[in-house]
């Protein structure tokens, strides 16, 4: 039987948030069977669950924060893409704060936490989502264009495409394929920065965003070039970012996908109407799980490797 996962023991952060400028403290620790990832404001008088869901994100603007009730916790999406790209199934993360620290920027802290708290299995089938038919959602037409699909496929790969108009992203990579079943998500992926440019951090800072961005948590442009003194840590960075918080926006939806994700100039709400269209058509899914784990697709039933 392909098992579900979690923490062998809890482990710990402190940092900020990214657009909060808020300190806040993780906590990361094993969860029963069956119980999903579920965050949990432990800073509250009450303190208040919020277990992940398609639904339960509340607003996407520059990243994807969950709510229940009047309690939420934002920008989500790299540790989630961590627990996407490592297997994890079920975890209670304790936090201090309404915003998951930025940490380096990239899920490869998220990476490291969780294999030093080591992977084990647990007594109970993991359950996929697997996409039996095309499920698409387009957005504005001509230069304004963007899309997000999945298809059918035996497995989970994910291909993304950007296009931004600036000297140094459009001299990389815009383009990436990744497939978990023959690639790495810790060494190809994980690494991966935010990132953004001189030009509009003034107008972030004056709606309440990245408040505690910087040169150590992110990779900042001006017009000509990259101001981080170590230069890029792919030479595809900036797309493979993008795939990075894709597979957490996608992994939101509460159980891993087997399908074939491919996005063009996507970002964190046409993922989530993309996980919402899907769940709106119930011929276009189904729910599975692998007695024998040798049926199960290549990637899924071995953990993780590391670095």
């Amino acid at each position: 039987m392909l098992q579900q996962r979690t923490l062998k023991t809890l482990t710990k952060a402190v940092g900020v948030g990214l657009h909060s400028g808020q300190r806040v403290e993780l906590t990361l620790r094993p969860a029963p069977p069956d119980t999903g990832i579920v965050f949990r404001r432990v800073d509250l008088p009450i303190p208040v669950d919020i277990p992940v869901s398609a639904q339960v994100v509340t607003d996407t603007r520059m990243a994807s924060t969950i709510s229940n009730g009047g309690a939420k916790v934002m920008t989500v999406e790299h540790l989630m893409s961590a627990c996407a790209g490592l297997g994890i199934d079920n975890l209670y993360v304790d936090i201090t704060a309404e915003e998951t620290p930025i940490l380096d920027g990239s899920s490869a802290s998220f990476v490291f936490l969780l294999q030093s708290a080591g992977i084990v299995t647990q007594n109970a089938p993991r359950r996929f989502i697997r996409v039996l038919k095309p499920v698409e959602v387009r957005e504005g037409e001509g230069d304004n264009l963007k899309w997000v699909r999945l298809d059918p496929y035996h497995g989970y790969k994910l291909r993304f495409e950007i296009e931004f108009n600036h000297r140094v992203v459009s001299s990389t990579g815009q383009s990436v394929e990744f497939d978990l079943g023959t690639g790495s998500y810790a060494r190809d992926i994980a690494r991966a920065r935010t990132f953004g440019f001189t030009k509009d951090v003034e107008m972030m800072r004056a709606n309440g965003l990245s408040l505690g961005g910087g040169l150590d948590n992110a990779v900042v442009m001006d017009d000509y070039r990259v101001l981080n003194t170590e230069g890029l840590r792919y030479d595809d960075e900036f797309v493979k970012h993008k795939m990075l918080d894709a597979m957490g926006d996608l992994y939101l939806i509460g159980r891993p996908l087997l399908a074939a994700y491919s996005a063009f100039r996507s970002g964190h709400a046409l993922n989530n109407k993309l996980l919402r269209e899907l769940l709106a058509q119930p011929g276009s899914y189904e729910i599975v799980t692998f007695e024998n784990e040798k049926l199960a697709p290549a990637g899924f039933a071995q953990v993780a490797r590391a670095w």
